[in-house]
């Protein structure tokens, strides 16, 4: 059993309507899931945009309100926000967000800027406050010059490893990395996740790592959630799903994954088309008439997978 666990998480946007306003249906961002974080990992998030991957991240850093179930800390319910101050919930995990520019304070500097959850949870010196400062911008590659300058300053992936700079600052155990390299092109992508693959085994920290892109997870994650319609449709080890994927919006997924291979250009066409007949003829297999995604059942060992009963 992990130090973070997430039980029966829901999160429902009401739909208003009518002359009174009233609710007339909900969006179920996120519909019931179950994680388990362990000290150390690298978990993964994997789904299309509006499938509700980032819904669960916010939902547990708590910038998103909670419909219904549990988020269990050292055994500790922390689904109360007034409760996360007296066990520094808000210390121990921390985000990563998507947009590096509009999560910096443009009217900041860099080293107020890493500096701010430092002096929120720990009483240090000035000295001390700019030592440490430096400290974190050198485990992310960049030179003492970076404190005195502002955001505009830096290229997309500067300002990204800055933001794992203020994500490491307080001394975290787990932080939420939304989307951390989707914006950024190939080379920049790879030094910021070694960057955090670096930080990771100084600090012992755990990663939720949040992605549409299976490379770049197959690269980061041990353990693979893959999320569509707001559930969980297949989760498993990073060896099981992509050796042995169930699912069919898995199998997608992988079948969309770009292949540097010209030769097979046409054979590699064929199976995604295969693939997408696949999920037009069985798709009741694994979505119900409502269009919903059925319960995870086991499959293997840590492989769990959700069809219909008695199909997988």
């Amino acid at each position: 059993m992990g130090f973070l666990e997430v039980k029966n998480l829901k999160v429902h946007y009401p739909i208003r309507g009518g002359f009174f306003n009233t609710i007339q249906d909900y969006i179920k961002a996120v519909d019931g899931v179950d994680l388990d974080i362990e000290q150390g990992k690298t978990y993964g998030l994997i789904g299309e945009s509006g499938s509700g991957k980032s819904t669960i991240g916010k939902a547990i850093v708590g910038l998103e309100k909670i419909t219904d179930g549990h988020i269990l800390y050292e055994g500790k319910d922390v689904t109360s926000r007034s409760y996360r101050k007296k066990i520094n919930y808000n210390q121990d995990v921390q985000m990563i967000f998507q947009d590096s520019m509009s999560s910096l304070d443009p009217k900041k500097r860099i080293l107020d800027i890493i500096a701010e959850p430092i002096r929120n949870f720990e009483k240090l010196t000035p000295k001390e406050e700019k030592e440490k400062v430096l400290k974190l911008l050198d485990i992310v590659g960049l030179n003492e010059s970076a404190i005195y300058k502002y955001p505009f300053e830096f290229s997309g992936g500067q300002r990204q490893r800055i933001g794992v700079a203020r994500a490491v600052a307080c001394n975290p155990r787990l932080i939420v990395a939304d989307e951390p390299v989707s914006a950024l092109d190939l080379s920049v992508q790879a030094q910021v996740l070694n960057y955090m693959k670096l930080i990771q085994q100084e600090f012992n920290l755990s990663y939720i790592f949040i992605s549409h892109d299976l490379g770049v997870v197959r690269h980061m994650c041990d353990y693979i959630y893959i999320m569509h319609n707001g559930k969980f449709v297949e989760t498993g080890n990073r060896d099981e799903l992509y050796s042995d994927p169930q699912h069919i919006y898995t199998k997608r997924l992988i079948a969309a994954i770009p292949q540097i291979e010209p030769d097979r250009r046409k054979e590699l066409r064929e199976a995604r088309q295969a693939i997408e007949k696949k999920f037009d003829e069985q798709k009741n297999v694994y979505y119900d008439e409502n269009g919903s995604v059925y319960d995870l059942s086991k499959y293997k060992d840590s492989h769990y997978v959700a069809a219909r009963k008695g199909e997988i």
